[in-house]
């Protein structure tokens, strides 16, 4: 136990740091703002393009890995619009912001710190790459569940592909075709300059974030909510990338624990954009991060990181 506890409390410690910062005052709303758009456009793509241009890529790819994952935000986002609706009566893009939000992983704030202090190099292949599908097909499945039939295909592929995560995968693809050398030294060493930044300024913007958004909605909804995010989510990746899909330790390790991070901060963005479910989720992230420090050392035990 106390050595879980090592991997967990530096990443949480660092949220915490955040946290008590921005209570303090000693940190304001416009640096927690800053540093997430330093981790969301600059830093965190810099990590996955040093990554994917230098990784050795899997000949065959193991599609148990993709039903996993997917399937288990299947369940669950179709779990919590159900919640939402019949217990809750709200409304149609509230159930949307409310299943978003229980199937979208906080992955650049949370889960990448996690996942490669659990698994180090080993797991940042699956990682990234999972972290490149997931974006593309969440955002598209909500914005066209919120929109239905008026959602433009041509505006959601335009936001796909400007987005600075979807830049990075495919940046750091492409560069595997150059020639090794080609490349300057200088110029890998400001990529890994600001890709080492990429994981202490996410949890400390994290830590910021939280205190601002708090429990707008309560705690029924978002408790449900996080219950399916932090339990039911992993407990259905666990199940089906261990005992139904075969698989290397390392790819179910990240798929379980990608699913176990805690609410994502995209569902908050996603809600602010429409204007409806906005206190949802930024309780349910603010509920689940909270109690992800025990969910999260469970999974690492049930998933024999030591």
């Amino acid at each position: 136990m106390g050595a879980l506890l090592l991997i967990v409390l530096p990443v949480f410690g660092l949220i915490l740091v955040g946290y008590l910062s921005r209570f303090s005052g000693i940190l304001s709303d416009r640096t927690g703002d800053g540093l997430s758009d330093f981790v969301f456009t600059l830093a965190v793509p810099c990590l996955i393009f040093k990554t994917l241009a230098r990784a050795d890529m899997p000949a065959v790819q193991p599609w148990g890995y993709w039903i996993a994952y997917f399937g288990g935000v299947a369940i669950v986002w179709l779990a919590a619009m159900a919640v939402s609706a019949r217990l809750f009566n709200a409304t149609p893009t509230e159930t949307v912001v409310a299943g978003f939000s229980a199937g979208q992983s906080n992955t650049v704030f949370v889960g990448v710190p996690m996942i490669l202090q659990a698994y180090g190099d080993a797991g940042a292949v699956p990682l990234f790459l999972l972290l490149a599908i997931h974006l593309p097909i969440m955002m598209t499945v909500a914005t066209v569940l919120a929109e239905g039939r008026g959602a433009s295909p041509v505006l959601i592929l335009r936001r796909l592909l400007t987005h600075p995560i979807i830049l990075g995968v495919l940046l750091g693809s492409l560069v595997r075709l150059v020639p090794a050398g080609m490349i300057p030294a200088p110029a890998w060493s400001i990529v890994e300059t600001i890709a080492n930044a990429a994981i202490p300024c996410a949890l400390v913007a994290m830590g910021i974030a939280l205190r601002r958004y708090g429990l707008e909605a309560g705690w029924r909804l978002p408790l449900i909510v996080s219950g399916l995010k932090l339990v039911a989510h992993p407990l259905i990746v666990f199940l089906l990338a261990t005992r139904v899909f075969a698989m290397p330790p390392a790819w179910a390790g990240v798929a379980v624990l990608f699913a176990a991070s805690p609410c994502g901060i995209n569902a908050y963005l996603f809600a602010e954009r429409y204007r409806q479910g906005v206190s949802l989720a930024s309780s349910s992230i603010a509920l689940s991060t909270a109690l992800a420090v025990p969910s999260t050392v469970f999974w690492l035990w049930m998933l024999g990181v030591r």
